[in-house]
């Protein structure tokens, strides 16, 4: 799978991100402090990694910041995008089940090494539900981006 990843710092949870998504066999495209000369700030470099899955570069994306929320936020900006704040794997399974989340947005200050994996396992193991109201729900959120959605 194609995972576009940002960080606004250059941090430990950042750096085990990538490597436990190359790890599980992800191709990785980094966007802000993890790529040398792009820039970091959270609400660029989150909008970076959301468009690429917005516009099909990346099937999902991981975006992070120090509480999380900026990353969130400035993903859910990106028409197409819908991302979910984690900070544990139940809410990384329900995301991917009752929201259809295609972008995970994490905290770099409370994700611990252990913790990243288990949303991770959760995340990608989540698929999203087939139930018609949560299809529903869905879409009338695509409808809230204008229908300009490029996923």
């Amino acid at each position: 799978m194609r995972i576009s990843v940002s960080s606004d710092m250059d941090e430990p949870a950042a750096r085990a991100l990538v490597a436990a998504l190359r790890e599980r066999g992800h191709e990785v495209r980094a966007h802000g402090a993890l790529s040398p000369g792009d820039d970091p700030r959270w609400a660029v470099c989150s909008a970076a990694a959301a468009r690429d899955v917005a516009e099909g570069r990346a099937d999902q994306a991981v975006v992070c910041c120090w509480t999380g929320t900026g990353a969130s936020i400035a993903a859910n900006k990106v028409p197409g995008a819908r991302a979910a704040l984690c900070t544990d794997a139940y809410t990384a399974d329900g995301a991917r089940r009752w929201n259809d989340a295609n972008v995970l947005a994490l905290s770099l200050r409370l994700t611990s090494v252990p913790l990243l994996h288990e949303i991770l396992d959760a995340w990608f193991a989540g698929r999203p539900s087939a139930d018609p109201e949560d299809r529903a729900n869905v879409e009338h959120t695509t409808r809230l981006d204008g229908g300009r959605t490029g996923a």
